[in-house]
């Protein structure tokens, strides 16, 4: 990878939940390590960072705690970026919000949506609270139902399915992983735009820049897609066992994500050196 990098700008895009921070089942306790935290830190002070996640921005931002990076939240339906002139998917330009310092932007494509969202929170919250176990979480512009510590899933599924049908002509349910549900808007925007947004608003959607997207959910496969019809790139998926997948890498778990960043990171330090790539990779001969 660093040899086909070499002269090229690199851009780089995580995941959060299973891929900087182990999957737990307590979904408010899905902490990054400190080591982690120092590894994107000085990723990020190599190379444009930004971190799309399902959670909402707020929520990642106060689990990573580093302000030398962007992020998206909500699946990139709530994105915090800076200030170019971009048009969306549908090619109008976007409503954006400057922030108070004037040097981002707020870009939300369903802001629309956000009452209704609000509304079935709402809804599922009262639901919920009749279900042991079970869990609403706010993520903004999504809402997922986590349902691991409930002991009869199937039964708890049907609910609120049924629960959800009324609300159908303003949004999706999407079973997204085992024992979690999310329900987010049916907008035509998922993380793969948001990949394309950050590199039309950084100035970085030309032949000679290489993305680097890390991630472990369904929802990343959206990501992977565009780095591949770009025809370069790095679409890594984090897995343990094999999975259909757009990604062309992998990495096992966060352990591992957390070498590849600090050897990313100690390569362009060191690119300008006289060190091999093996000496920088540690690989011995």
């Amino acid at each position: 990878m660093m040899k086909v990098a070499k002269g090229k700008k690199i851009v780089v895009f995580l995941d959060y939940d299973g891929t900087l921070s182990p999957i737990v089942d307590d979904p408010n306790s899905a902490f990054m390590s400190d080591e982690m935290r120092a590894a994107v830190r000085e990723v990020a002070k190599c190379f444009p960072t930004a971190i799309i996640s399902g959670r909402s921005r707020e929520k990642v931002k106060e689990f990573v705690q580093l302000s030398n990076v962007y992020y998206a939240g909500s699946h990139g339906m709530d994105i915090m970026a800076p200030p170019r002139p971009v048009k969306s998917c549908e090619g109008n330009t976007p409503t954006v919000v400057m922030d108070k310092k004037g040097t981002e932007v707020l870009f939300q494509p369903a802001k629309s949506f956000l009452p209704a969202i609000q509304k079935i929170l709402t809804e599922l919250e009262e639901e919920t609270a009749k279900i042991k176990g079970a869990m609403v979480e706010d993520n903004r512009f999504c809402v997922s139902v986590h349902f691991r510590h409930v002991k009869d899933e199937v039964k708890h599924h049907h609910l609120l399915v049924k629960k959800l049908s009324v609300q159908k002509q303003n949004s999706s349910l999407i079973n997204s992983k085992a024992q979690v549900m999310e329900i987010r808007p049916t907008i035509e925007w998922d993380k793969g735009h948001a990949v394309e947004y950050f590199l039309e608003t950084l100035g970085l959607s030309n032949s000679d820049v290489l993305p680097v997207y890390i991630g472990e959910d369904r929802t990343d496969e959206d990501a992977f897609k565009v780095i591949q019809r770009r025809g370069q790139g790095y679409p890594i998926i984090v897995t343990s066992i094999p999975k259909d997948t757009k990604a062309s890498y992998s990495l096992i778990d966060p352990s591992e994500v957390l070498t590849f960043l600090l050897r990313l990171a100690r390569w362009r330090k060191s690119s300008s050196s006289s060190r091999s790539l093996n000496q920088i990779w540690g690989v011995v001969n």
